[in-house]
């Protein structure tokens, strides 16, 4: 049933407190965790690395995720509107516009890859992928990409399964699919991560992740690294937590729930990082392979690893769900901006805004192949996307929160009322946003843009 959303009519919430925040886990548990965080925990230094990035969630990601809960479950409205709320005529409207539409342009190229993923995952059921010589994955994810109708198609598939998530609303979309793909994401990542440390060698890989390289903590690059990598993985600056935080009732204690948030996404991951290092050692492989970790270095791994077909599979099957989860949430940000900007019902402002996403996401999929030549310097079409979006817009949506929250909002909610029972806790959260969050992302801003 299409249901109009008029400036009075009454907001969507979410069923559950587990629903809510099995949903939000959903939104941070993404190809962030599975691709990402292992690469780049391969290429600076393993648990050292841990250790900074653990410590960047706590003292940044923790607090500016809880700034933008307390937005959104305040103001009951979309990004923009929250902030229009709480502070009318105001700038302050601009940091929600921004996280619409930095939702709306990294869903555009995420939804490239997460359409890769998707061919890998049926390449590994039909058998064409294990039909490939171990020294040409390269050359086959080269060649893929390359093409032009392909990619497009498969990064359609994952547009319409998203649309169609999101189109259910709430409840019935994001509460019930996230509250079956999180449960089913835990126990792959389980399954995969027990297989790997039980093979032959695997003490490697775990002495890789947790005995810490202390010498590595002397380079200034980790911090600004792991600061980012957190910053991505938690999803702050997309508005995703505050349209999230928007559905909620006012009696939900939110540092538990954020707190159950980043502790669930940081968990998870670690466990993929043991699902994929210890075999990486095991069979001799490089921890520093870099973003063709997933599509390239382990398919040649799942070659020649004993019930590595099965493996693959799940993998794959991994990477497409946790790509899902995440689409959903990115979407549902510009979807509640529009739903209320226009006064159209979900199901159709949806699937046009979907299409939408789907059409600017185009060039991004044929920067490989007949786009190829389209370059800003040295940087695809992909590249430039991910740059404006996650080491600019990002940030400063993170910043706009941060300080709006510990600065300008002067009817903020007491301590009490966000959810802390210790109101020492409450005074920490409000400098961290004051002082320590903004200095901390305005360095990972910095270093984005090449000033430091």
């Amino acid at each position: 049933m299409v249901q109009r959303l008029s400036h009075q009519a009454k907001r969507e919430q979410w069923g559950t407190k587990l629903g809510f925040v099995c949903a939000a886990m959903g939104s941070a548990l993404g190809l962030g965790n599975i691709w990402r965080f292992p690469y780049i925990v391969g290429e600076n230094g393993g648990g050292a690395f841990i250790l900074v990035y653990l410590a960047c969630i706590i003292i940044c990601g923790l607090p500016i995720m809880l700034g933008e809960l307390v937005i959104g479950r305040t103001a009951q409205s979309d990004a923009v509107g929250s902030f229009g709320k709480l502070a009318p005529k105001q700038i302050w409207s601009i940091g929600g516009l921004l996280g619409v539409l930095a939702g709306f342009f990294i869903l555009s190229f995420y939804s490239v890859v997460a359409g890769w993923a998707l061919k890998y995952l049926f390449s590994a059921v039909g058998g064409s992928l294990w039909e490939v010589d171990i020294a040409n994955y390269g050359k086959f994810f080269g060649v893929f990409i390359s093409e032009v109708w392909e990619p497009l198609i498969w990064q359609g598939a994952m547009m319409v399964a998203t649309i169609i998530m999101v189109a259910r609303g709430v409840k019935k979309g994001l509460e019930q699919w996230n509250r079956i793909l999180i449960p089913i994401l835990a126990i792959l990542v389980l399954i995969l991560a027990g297989y790997s440390m039980s093979l032959d060698g695997a003490v490697k890989g775990l002495t890789f992740l947790f005995a810490p390289d202390w010498a590595k903590l002397l380079e200034p690059e980790i911090y600004i690294i792991a600061l980012g990598q957190a910053f991505f993985s938690l999803s702050i600056g997309m508005a995703v937590f505050i349209t999230y935080g928007s559905y909620l009732a006012p009696n939900t204690r939110l540092p538990i729930s954020a707190g159950a948030i980043a502790t669930g996404d940081t968990v998870f991951a670690i466990v993929a990082g043991l699902a994929i290092f210890p075999a990486v050692f095991a069979f001799g492989l490089s921890p520093s392979a870099g973003p063709g970790l997933s599509f390239i270095v382990l398919p040649e791994l799942f070659q020649t690893m004993p019930f590595g077909k099965i493996i693959g599979i799940l993998f794959f099957l991994l990477l497409v769900f946790a790509a899902l989860t995440s689409m959903a949430s990115l979407l549902e940000v510009p979807v509640s901006f529009f739903m209320r900007v226009f006064d159209q019902g979900r199901s159709k402002t949806t699937f046009i805004v979907g299409f939408l996403i789907y059409a600017i996401g185009i060039p991004s999929s044929l920067g490989f192949g007949v786009l190829n030549d389209v370059k800003w310097g040295t940087k695809s079409i992909i590249d430039v996307m991910e740059f404006l979006t996650l080491n600019l817009a990002l940030p400063i949506g993170g910043m706009i929160t941060a300080f709006f929250v510990g600065w300008a909002w002067r009817d903020r909610p007491g301590s009490s009322v966000i959810g802390f029972k210790n109101q020492v806790l409450g005074v920490l959260w409000l400098w961290s946003l004051r002082i320590v969050a903004p200095i901390t992302v305005f360095c990972v801003f910095l270093r984005s843009v090449g000033l430091i």
